[in-house]
């Protein structure tokens, strides 16, 4: 059972990884600068800065998560080197980004050529956290719902990798139809952003927490906490316009 729940999460965590990137490359070839596309040395470094914050925000958050698993037993470098969070990925990407922005003067957004790759990402991924059961630590809490699942243990809990499995399949089509009618470039990804850090805060909140924070909250939930206010202006201009232009 250990070696299945382990192959089954490397498998599909190497697939997402895997469309994910075949996604972005085709986008990035169909779409080019329309999305904001950055060629030669910046884009590289662009590229690079995501990549080393997604990397760092990573495992900073999933730290903060559960700071008594990963430091329990420090400087054991293998209890420090487990766990890693979608939301800190995110917003570690986001932070490399305009870090490396910022030192090149480049002011366009640059994110909505990853916003289809992302979504991909996340529900590929998510199924293997579901087919690796509790080990994988991403389950629900117990719950009497008709749709409960027991992943082993046999206690019924919620099945919140497909609750994000659903939701990430319903935000693909809902950008898709509203992606023409979005006012600037860069608006798909903090749409994503938003949509994604406002499920997670909801949906984390029926996951076992292992450490809490405020008496109320995880440390992915006090991530998407910050994240959602970073993006806050944005969304109210973005809602603004869409409502008008309905008009």
């Amino acid at each position: 059972m250990h070696t299945l729940t382990l192959y089954s999460h490397l498998i599909f965590e190497t697939l997402a990884y895997f469309v994910g990137f075949r996604i972005f490359l085709k986008q990035r070839q169909k779409l080019g600068s329309s999305v904001g596309l950055v060629e030669g040395d910046d884009g590289l470094w662009l590229t690079i800065g995501a990549i080393l914050g997604a990397a760092l925000g990573c495992k900073l958050v999933a730290w903060l998560y559960d700071p008594l698993s990963s430091f329990g037993n420090f400087p054991d470098p293998v209890a420090l080197m487990q766990g890693k969070t979608v939301v800190g990925g995110l917003l570690g990407g986001l932070v490399g980004v305009e870090v490396i922005k910022k030192m090149l003067c480049y002011r366009h957004s640059t994110g909505d050529l990853f916003v289809v790759p992302c979504l991909a990402g996340i529900i590929i991924g998510r199924i293997g956290c579901f087919l690796s059961g509790l080990s994988d630590r991403t389950h629900g809490i117990a719950t009497s719902v008709l749709w409960a699942w027991d992943y082993g243990d046999g206690i019924m809990r919620h099945p919140t990798q497909i609750y994000e499995i659903i939701f990430a399949g319903l935000l693909w089509y809902i950008l898709a139809k509203i992606r023409n009618r979005l006012p600037l470039v860069g608006d798909q990804f903090k749409c994503f952003m938003l949509a994604y850090l406002s499920f997670r805060l909801a949906v984390d909140s029926i996951k076992p927490i292992p450490w809490l924070y405020l008496e109320y909250f995880s440390g992915i939930q006090l991530a998407c906490i910050a994240g959602l206010i970073y993006y806050a202006r944005h969304g109210i201009r973005i809602g603004k316009s869409l409502i008008w232009a309905e008009r």
